[in-house]
């Protein structure tokens, strides 16, 4: 794994412990990459298994524009990756997922700045969202702001039960602008969704459960052990079965329906040209488990 520009690290060197007193690594064997800043950690291990860990916890793991134009190229190339079968994404320490963006790079800007930044935040979402491998948010704080639409653009959610879910950014008299505005209307109705903007409502992990914000809600310290457990499962499933799936809702969604239906039926048909097709009814038939390839 090359993930451009980064510096590889074993994950029992010191220089696996986060910054700003974060502890090191409990990703079990395998390897890490980061760039020169250590405020994104990319942990691999040999069961086809990613973690991308946000890693600025002095400053509640609020992003900054680096951050955000280093998780497109992760998450575009983590798209490439036909040996992975799940992706974490999770954050250094208890207290926040992510507050959001760093509001000191906000200031002062004008309207094409902002323009950039939007733009930028949407780049990062976009590309968890169209990730061909299936990535779990594990929000094991306040998801706020731009945290919130991070966690938003993953295809499922983990939460612990002190994380919260928050688009604030109204008070700051600005809107969301990484896509909130949209996902989470999507998501939970435009109702509840305008009600957490506009009267600044904090969703608990319990009401986000309740919503079907997120898809399991559970202690701080069984988080990631909870999160690899869904991504285990996951693995268990077709490679090609699981890309043409995530394609089929992602894209589907942005279609007309009819046009969402043909997509599927596109998907459907293509998968029976791959060898998985074969070896998953006749495991059926004979009542085993089934040896997936991705081929």
């Amino acid at each position: 794994m090359t993930l451009g520009k980064e510096t590889k690290l074993t994950l029992t060197s010191s220089a696996a412990a986060a910054t700003d007193g974060g502890a090191a690594s409990d990703f079990g064997s395998g390897s890490i990459f980061c760039d020169d800043s250590m405020e994104i950690i990319v942990e691999e291990r040999g069961d086809a298994l990613a973690r991308v860990r946000l890693n600025r916890p002095g400053k509640r793991n609020a992003l900054t524009c680096a951050m955000l134009e280093r998780l497109t190229e992760i998450f575009r190339e983590l798209n490439g990756r036909t040996d992975l079968r799940a992706v974490i994404l999770t954050s250094t320490g208890h207290e926040a997922f992510c507050a959001g963006t760093d509001i000191s790079e906000l200031d002062g800007l004008d309207e094409a700045g902002a323009l950039a930044a939007a733009r930028r935040g949407q780049g990062a979402c976009e590309a968890i969202e169209l990730c061909g491998v299936p990535v779990i948010a594990a929000v094991n704080g306040a998801a706020a702001g731009g945290g919130c639409e991070l966690a938003l653009a993953c295809h499922l959610r983990v939460a612990s039960i002190h994380a919260s879910f928050s688009l604030p950014e109204l008070k700051l008299g600005l809107i969301p602008g990484y896509g909130g505005t949209q996902r989470l209307a999507r998501a939970v109705g435009h109702g509840r969704a305008l009600a957490a903007m506009l009267a600044g409502e904090k969703l608990t992990a319990d009401e986000a459960l309740r919503l079907g914000l997120v898809n399991r809600v559970v202690a701080p310290g069984e988080l990631l052990p909870e999160a690899e457990k869904l991504a285990g499962t996951i693995s268990q499933l077709a490679p090609l079965a699981i890309r043409a799936c995530l394609a089929a809702v992602t894209h589907g969604s942005r279609l007309p329906l009819e046009e969402g239906l043909q997509l599927e039926a596109e998907l459907f048909a293509s998968l029976f040209s791959t060898a998985d097709v074969r070896e998953g009814t006749r495991a059926f038939l004979e009542k085993r488990s089934p040896a997936f390839k991705g081929k």
